[in-house]
């Protein structure tokens, strides 16, 4: 029993550092020569408390190399190592400038808390310096007809060796920098800074040039894919881009009446003339039919008599007939 005390009371320190505190990126990797900037997370109880970056993979023996109550590096003569710590965001960054491959090794990101019973909140990263090239992006993608750039970055070794852009499996294809730093043509343009980074820009892009090339500095080379996609032949228009808008309704005010008063004027003068010229058209029409009613009931009555007359000379044109035939067959008796 007094040993699991004792166990107890030897790990209690340490247990903040479990159960919360800082957390950091496991791992680095940069070339020689260029800055690393490197985030560490805390919990929000600890926003007061001083922060520190350190090297070495035990607290005990870790060498200091930046604190936020002494914001530059702690290594006399040298600004390598900055430290800034943002409390409303939670986090403190540490950013290492020039590099070298020395410079590799464990690091802390620390929250000092101090006191017998209470042990520093910590996370541990792993830094690796490394001499070559690399890319940010090694896949490229643009249109046919744009142009499309990749930054090629190499370690300080390579700084003042030549750079050259080249197609994959075909090392003749290879367009190299001059003194100058730098390679132009038609279709490719090489600009190096001399400071770790040679950008390549691909210009007017054919299907062709779809393929794999390299950034190469000194015997250093990094892969790059580049992919080409066809201009699109017909834009698709949607029917909704064919929806007109048009602008709300002015509101009516006494000027803009006043200024159309004289056309309402004349609207309302041309109906009232149209109205009355209608009028006297049906007023003329109905006075023409009443005049001709008289010459329609004597035209009527003459129809009606010469009708009479006719059935009545129809009538003795049958006597007649009949008359006759009787004679007929008088002299045919006799």
């Amino acid at each position: 029993m007094p040993q699991l005390l004792i166990l107890t009371l030897g790990l209690l320190p340490w247990i903040p550092a479990f159960l919360c505190g800082v957390t950091a990126a496991a791992e680095f990797e940069v070339l020689e020569g260029r800055p690393l900037t490197v985030p560490c997370h805390y919990e929000p109880q600890y926003a007061s408390y001083v922060k520190y970056w350190c090297q070495g993979r035990m607290r005990e023996f870790c060498t200091s190399l930046a604190r936020t109550d002494e914001p530059h590096s702690t290594i006399p003569g040298e600004d390598k190592v900055r430290i800034y710590d943002d409390p409303v965001q939670l986090v403190f960054t540490v950013t290492m400038n020039d590099l070298k491959e020395d410079d590799s090794g464990w690091y802390i990101c620390g929250v000092e808390i101090g006191g017998l019973w209470s042990a520093d909140v910590v996370a541990y990263t792993d830094i690796e310096v490394i001499h070559g090239m690399s890319v940010v992006n090694d896949r490229l993608s643009g249109e046919e007809g744009s142009s499309v750039a990749v930054d090629c970055h190499y370690s300080k070794r390579y700084r003042e060796s030549q750079k050259k852009w080249c197609r994959s499996g075909d090392w003749s294809s290879c367009l190299p920098t001059d003194s100058d730093g730098s390679y132009e043509d038609t279709s490719v343009a090489i600009s190096d800074d001399r400071t770790g980074t040679f950008t390549v820009t691909l210009k007017r892009l054919q299907m062709r040039d779809t393929g794999w090339y390299w950034c190469s500095a000194g015997q250093q080379k990094k892969a790059v894919h580049v992919q080409v996609t066809p201009q699109p032949t017909t834009a698709s228009v949607t029917p909704s881009q064919f929806v007109a808008h048009f602008p709300p309704p002015k509101p009516i005010t006494k000027e803009s009446w006043n200024s159309h008063g004289h056309i309402l004027e004349s609207l309302l003068v041309c109906c009232s003339i149209m109205v009355l010229v209608g009028l006297a058209i049906l007023a003329r029409k109905m006075w023409k039919l009443k005049r001709q009613d008289p010459l329609l009931r004597r035209i009527k009555k003459m129809k009606a008599r010469h009708n009479e007359y006719s059935r009545d000379l129809g009538d003795l044109q049958d006597a007649a007939v009949i008359f006759h035939n009787k004679d007929s067959q008088e002299v045919q008796m006799h």
